[in-house]
């Protein structure tokens, strides 16, 4: 990635909601404008998105900054974030195919470097985010969304459902495991906080994928914990003719120490 790519980038001119009544905007799966109104990008902001999926975290802030840089090391979720953007009238987006445990960019490129549910697929999650601390320049901040691992002994039990419904998810961690990433890399850490996410499980099957065996598998879990049986994690319970759980997701904000040159 050359940096004058980056540099020859403007802000679109297409009108974005206000950033301070993003706070209010939620969706269930997404909270993007929760995500927004803590981070508060600026216009002439370089942003890159790590493990961007199909994009939604880089399409909600491209409006509010000069360029964003999705990352992925899937050409078909990118392909589908392009055609999102373009759809969307969204055209300062650079698509790049990378892993994010060797990030593709000279040291001190971006102002924001943010992941979002991307840490629980990693094995060793240390090595993206070293990499994210590098290529986030000097006063730059680092942004990082996950889920938080469910209290024990109830964390291997939790982790196993979530690989039934996705076998690529590794590992959630804990808020001080987070913590641990931004303190290891030397970062300030301006803001830790979380939001309750609500699931119904049918859609949060059918999101990804899951297979009928899996599916069935979860749900027969579920239901034993709600009959009184050994518990998930999870604390589920019934609403509208399904099954519901709650998700947290922690959202943390560090900033890189130094003066940009």
């Amino acid at each position: 990635m050359e940096e004058e790519q980056l540099q020859n980038r403007t802000p679109l001119e297409k009108k974005a909601p206000d950033i301070g009544e993003m706070v209010n905007i939620f969706s269930k799966g997404e909270y993007l404008g929760f995500n927004l109104a803590f981070v508060r990008p600026r216009p002439d902001d370089a942003v890159l998105d790590v493990g961007a999926g199909t994009c939604a975290v880089s399409r909600a802030f491209s409006p509010y900054v000069r360029a964003v840089v999705p990352l992925d090391m899937s050409e078909e979720a990118l392909e589908k974030g392009r055609k999102a953007a373009e759809k969307e009238g969204l055209s300062n987006l650079i698509y790049v195919k990378g892993m994010a445990e060797d990030l593709p960019f000279l040291d001190e490129t971006f102002d924001i470097t943010h992941s979002r549910l991307a840490f629980h697929h990693f094995k060793d999650v240390w090595e993206p985010f070293s990499e994210m601390a590098r290529v986030t320049k000097k006063g730059g901040r680092v942004v990082l969304v996950d889920m938080e691992a469910s209290a024990e002994p109830y964390r291997v039990i939790r982790d196993k459902i979530e690989r039934l419904r996705d076998p690529s998810h590794v590992r959630n961690l804990t808020q001080d495991e987070m913590l641990a990433l931004f303190k290891g890399e030397g970062l300030t850490v301006e803001m830790s906080t979380s939001k309750v996410i609500p699931q119904k499980l049918t859609p949060w099957l059918t999101l990804s994928g899951a297979s009928k065996k899996d599916g069935e598998e979860i749900r027969r879990l579920m239901e034993e914990e709600l009959a009184g049986g050994d518990k998930t994690g999870l604390n589920p319970y019934r609403i509208d003719g399904d099954i519901g759980f709650n998700h947290k997701w922690i959202l943390i904000i560090g900033r890189k120490e130094g003066t940009e040159a």
